[in-house]
């Protein structure tokens, strides 16, 4: 169950990673086509300009109005064994099919006013649906006659004839599920600041083991994150609101309070996590901080520039899990101070200075009080970097560089697992196809193998044996850090484990 979990939390990844893009377009265009910008800076009232802006802002509307698609889509693509493509055909036909029925059957009903949004929840119930039949009935056989559509051509047939039965179950059982939601998201509404600290607290927390890619979709794109009436229409679903709101020229005034389920993340991932980082190269003995100060560097930068914040983390999370608690209890007081002093900036999937410029600065003070991050980062900062001194010097805790030479310790333990001198790869060549190669051996070889996934920054393995999987050479190999997960193992390589995971894939003869 733990790994289904993850690869469907992982497969939704590859929608919301298309939302930056959409995010860029929609939070320039959609700023700088707004009436009080023009009068503001009359120069952008060019009429040319006005027209850029506005095809900007409904290029990147469209990619939020339909990302209930996108998110079936890429859960079949996830979650399907083979033949990829055919599972994402099938994916956007059961789904356009489900719509159609539930619409059709609401402007046939006594109440033709009412309207029904499954969002996420729809997405992943068609998507597990399709995959499902994808996986099972791919190859099958139909008699002679039948035979054009046996094979993969069955499996969109068959799905849209499931759309069908879905959008009808829907029908039925969405309204009193939907009336649900919506109260228990003004029940947790109605907690204030506190339920904003455990939603905070509990995304961090699940953050440790992947899990919050199952959390946070059902405050984003349901109605637990709130529902507003929006240039006319009901909107659904916290970031939905807000780019609701961001695409609608008239809207004046603060931004949702819905952004609450963002705003707090601002002030740990720019400011305090960096911090963090401060504190632990301070804690290297003098005569080797040298060699660690590009480590600690990048991974703050990376964390201050796109809020992408597991290289840090996983540098404290197993040899201090205690202090990656308190981490999660500071990140939870992040998002209830910012609710408590309303700041109203939304972001794509982080909370880095790309959407604190897009989404806060850029869209102006009036709308999201973008200014009160800057005093409360400096305090995040400190904070951050005062109580980690305190705590890896107090208890002696092993972050990189602290207790030992890591990075000198790392070249004769290759050697140990290969039985010769390291090559190229292993001392962080960029060559993906070597490394990938050397990473397939410290997995325990192909035969151990059984599925190899990625999500932002985790190679993602299940395997047949994981007493046989080399942790010490994927370290070697660049990972941050590699744990146990229900039957498979993850490690951390950054930017580069969607890389691996081809270059594997590829080696291994996988079709992905």
């Amino acid at each position: 169950m733990f790994k289904t979990l993850q690869k469907i939390g992982k497969a939704f990844m590859l929608p919301i990673a298309i939302l930056p893009a959409a995010g860029l377009l929609l939070g320039i265009g959609g700023a700088l086509s707004n009436p009080t910008t023009v009068k503001s800076y009359p120069v952008l009232g060019n009429p040319i300009l006005q027209d850029i802006f506005q095809v900007m802002s409904a290029a990147g509307s469209v990619i939020f109005e339909n990302l209930a698609l996108l998110l079936s889509i890429g859960l079949c693509i996830g979650l399907a064994k083979r033949d990829k493509g055919t599972a994402a055909l099938a994916g956007i036909t059961g789904f356009l099919v489900m719509t159609a029925t539930t619409k059709a059957l609401v402007s046939l009903s006594s109440n033709p006013d009412r309207s029904i949004d499954t969002g996420v929840i729809g997405s992943l119930v068609i998507g597990a649906v399709a995959v499902w039949l994808h996986n099972r009935y791919h190859n099958i056989e139909l008699p002679a006659f039948l035979g054009f559509f046996g094979g993969s051509r069955f499996v969109p047939i068959a799905t849209a004839f499931a759309g069908i039965i879905i959008g009808a179950l829907f029908f039925l059982v969405w309204p009193p599920i939907q009336a649900g939601m919506v109260s228990a998201g003004t029940a947790i509404a109605g907690w204030g600041v506190i339920g904003t600290f455990f939603y905070g607290f509990l995304m961090r927390l699940a953050g440790a083991v992947g899990l919050h890619h199952m959390i946070y979709p059902m405050f984003w794109y349901t109605p637990l994150g709130g529902s507003e009436a929006v240039a006319g229409h009901t909107v659904v679903g916290a970031q939905k609101i807000f780019f609701a709101q961001l695409a609608d020229p008239n809207h004046v005034g603060l931004f949702t309070h819905s952004t609450r389920y963002f705003a707090g993340r601002f002030a740990t991932m720019m400011f305090g996590l960096p911090g963090a980082c401060l504190a632990m190269w301070q804690c290297v003995p003098k005569g080797r901080r040298a060699k660690y100060t590009g480590l600690f560097a990048s991974v703050a930068f990376t964390s201050f520039l796109t809020g992408i914040t597991e290289p840090i983390e996983y540098m404290f999370l197993f040899v201090a899990p205690l202090l990656y608690v308190f981490h999660s209890f500071l990140d939870g007081i992040s998002f209830l101070v910012a609710d408590l002093v309303n700041i109203r900036i939304g972001n794509t999937f982080s909370g880095g200075a790309i959407d604190y410029l897009l989404f806060g600065v850029l869209q102006g003070e009036s709308k999201t009080h973008w200014l009160y991050v800057l005093p409360i980062g400096a305090i995040w900062f400190a904070l951050y970097y005062f109580s980690f001194m305190f705590f890896i010097k107090k208890f002696k805790i092993a972050t990189p560089g602290h207790l030992e030479d890591t990075m000198a310790a790392a070249a004769p333990s290759v050697g140990k697992s290969t039985g010769k001198p390291a090559d190229k790869s292993e001392r962080g060549n960029d060559d993906i196809e070597q490394a990938a190669t050397q990473i397939i051996s410290a997995l325990g070889g192909p035969e151990n193998i059984e599925d190899v996934d990625a999500c932002i920054t985790r190679l993602r393995v299940s395997v047949t044996a994981a007493d046989q999987v080399d942790k010490a050479r994927l370290k070697n190999l660049g990972a941050t850090e590699v744990f146990d997960v229900g039957g498979g193992v993850q490690a951390v390589y950054g930017a580069k484990a969607i890389l691996y995971k081809n270059a594997i894939n590829a080696e291994l003869g996988i079709d992905d």
